[in-house]
């Protein structure tokens, strides 16, 4: 199983980015985005899930981020919209079969892409 995430950069506080995750090896029961700031630990942002509950978002981003999942490709997306310099953050695309209660947990998935920067400035 490989995840490979694509689509960070630099843009202005107010921009949009998608970012791309690239799944291999076989399908999973749940797919989430993850980011760690500078010298912040890790912190979950938006998972799709198979369970009937349907996506989840943190707080902080609903309403401007959306994320989706292409299962012919087997590829995630993160929407991101209405960026904030507070979005400044390494994304990591992430694939597991975690139980309910893990979804937005990070120990819940078994598979980690590399990692994308976005940087937001204002």
């Amino acid at each position: 199983v490989q995840l490979q995430a694509s689509g960070g950069g630099l843009v202005d506080a107010g921009d949009s980015l998608r970012l791309t995750c690239a799944v291999s090896g076989r399908s999973f029961r749940s797919y989430a985005w993850f980011r760690q700031a500078p010298g912040k630990e890790r912190e979950f942002v938006a998972a799709v899930t198979a369970f009937s509950s349907g996506n989840r978002y943190t707080d902080s981003v609903k309403g401007r981020f959306t994320i989706s999942r292409d299962r012919a490709k087997n590829t995630l997306y993160l929407q991101m919209n209405s960026l904030k310099p507070e979005d400044t953050a390494v994304y990591y695309c992430a694939a597991g079969d975690p139980i309910i209660t893990y979804v937005s947990a990070s120990e819940g998935y078994k598979y980690w892409g590399q990692g994308t920067l976005v940087t937001v400035s204002s």
